[in-house]
């Protein structure tokens, strides 16, 4: 499929400087660092992160105390997460064709990595999630809030991109969530009066 060529060598190409970006980022996101903790909470054994990047995410989850390993399209991101965090297990892998065993994981952390995927294939993806979570697993995702695709040319440290970032409606996505066999347990709303507001849905199967 050409969305997950042009995401994987997109990402390949910017792991080096997207790394740098968001390598303290957690340290001044409190309300992100508070659903990561509400995760870790409810978290019963072994978790995902899927569409890891570097690992900032992983890292925090198992800090928190969550078995978590992770799990992205680019070589490139998982090489630098695997050389980052040496002691957590990355692989290469899609979302759409997760190469993980069914009911095998209790958690399933999805941040601001759907946004690349189109609409078509998300129901795809949220399959591929609740068949890895055991039953009353736990699924969180975080996304950016709109009414429209963006297509993404430059990236970090001017780097070429070419990625369709799809903003979407909390609302719409729920519809997704349930359509596909999950509960929607909350919404949050993050920086509201932002140009772009991001969210957060918390479910479960």
């Amino acid at each position: 499929m050409t969305w997950l060529a042009d995401t994987r060598t997109s990402y390949d190409t910017v792991a080096e400087s997207y790394a740098g970006f968001v390598r303290n980022a957690l340290s001044t996101q409190p309300y992100m660092r508070a659903a990561l903790s509400v995760f870790a909470a409810q978290v019963d054994g072994p978790a995902v992160d899927v569409g890891c990047g570097p690992g900032h995410f992983t890292a925090h989850l198992n800090e928190l105390g969550v078995d978590a390993s992770g799990v992205d399209l680019s070589p490139g991101m998982i090489d630098l997460a695997r050389r980052t965090h040496p002691e957590l297990r990355f692989e290469v892998g899609s979302m759409t064709d997760l190469a993980l065993s069914d009911a095998s994981v209790a958690g399933v952390l999805v941040f601001w990595s759907l946004i690349h995927v189109p609409d078509a294939e998300v129901p795809v993806a949220l399959g591929q999630f609740r068949r890895v979570l055991r039953r009353g697993g736990r699924l969180v995702i975080g996304f950016h809030v709109g009414d429209e695709t963006r297509l993404k040319t430059e990236g970090y440290g001017g780097h070429p991109m070419r990625v369709n970032v799809h903003l979407r409606q909390p609302a719409h996505l729920a519809r997704w969530l349930r359509n596909a066999g999950f509960k929607v347990d909350a919404e949050w709303r993050l920086s509201p009066e932002a140009e772009v507001p991001q969210a957060i849905l918390f479910a479960s199967r």
